[in-house]
């Protein structure tokens, strides 16, 4: 890869260069394909997170594999283009970020079981890349919907960044903000690995556990 396409790939486009989208949705859940879990139409006692680790297909595995977690799916967030396509979030020119929207129930789990699943099984100091996958939407994200996620986020990433300096790494790169927006992903994209249980995973994290507790 030439440094000019290396630098266009991992560059955000400013608002006014990103491509417009559409009004349609590409989709909308309504059945988990693991879990056969309803989409919940009212959040009711539900909290949502959105997490950016890399390509969505893992990252969404790991997360609903996690007791306490009533429903995933993927999507691209934080971006300009409204309701993209995922070969336009390919592009580089939507700014979005392959995210996974994670609808849990805190009485039956503790966010910061949620935030050790997400610091260790990706590497959160590659800025815009993850391993292999280069480009803006492999980027490392956390993007919260309230303030005590928030808070606890900052919290973990503060410890864990500690953590990897002291074994070598480099600082951590993660975003953590209020999600701004987010657009489900195709169909074929929702729990891709266990309709495809031999397809791609490009994760590996940096080996190095955080204590949240």
């Amino acid at each position: 890869m030439s440094l000019l396409s290396f630098l266009t790939k991992t560059e955000l486009p400013k608002e006014q260069d990103a491509l417009l989208g559409r009004n349609e949705k590409i989709f909308e859940p309504t059945i988990h394909f693991v879990n056969k879990a309803q989409y919940p139409k009212d959040n009711g006692n539900l909290e949502k997170v959105y997490f950016g680790m890399g390509c969505f297909w893992g990252a969404e595995k790991y997360m609903w594999e996690i007791d306490g977690v009533f429903f995933t799916s993927v999507g691209y967030g934080d971006g300009f283009t409204k309701n993209p396509t995922y070969e336009e979030v390919c592009s580089g020119k939507t700014a979005h970020n392959e995210i996974v929207e994670v609808i849990f129930n805190p009485r039956e789990i503790e966010f910061t079981k949620l935030l050790k699943a997400f610091w260790e099984n990706h590497d959160p100091t590659q800025g815009m890349r993850q391993g292999y996958d280069i480009g803006t939407q492999y980027r490392s994200g956390i993007y919260v919907t309230n303030a005590n996620q928030m808070k606890l986020a900052e919290k973990t990433k503060q410890t864990y960044e500690k953590i990897l300096t002291k074994n070598g790494f480099k600082p951590i790169t993660t975003e953590i903000k209020e999600i701004q927006n987010f657009f489900f992903a195709e169909e074929y994209h929702q729990q891709y690995l266990a309709k495809n249980p031999g397809g791609y995973c490009g994760h590996g994290g940096c080996g190095i556990k955080i204590d949240t507790d």
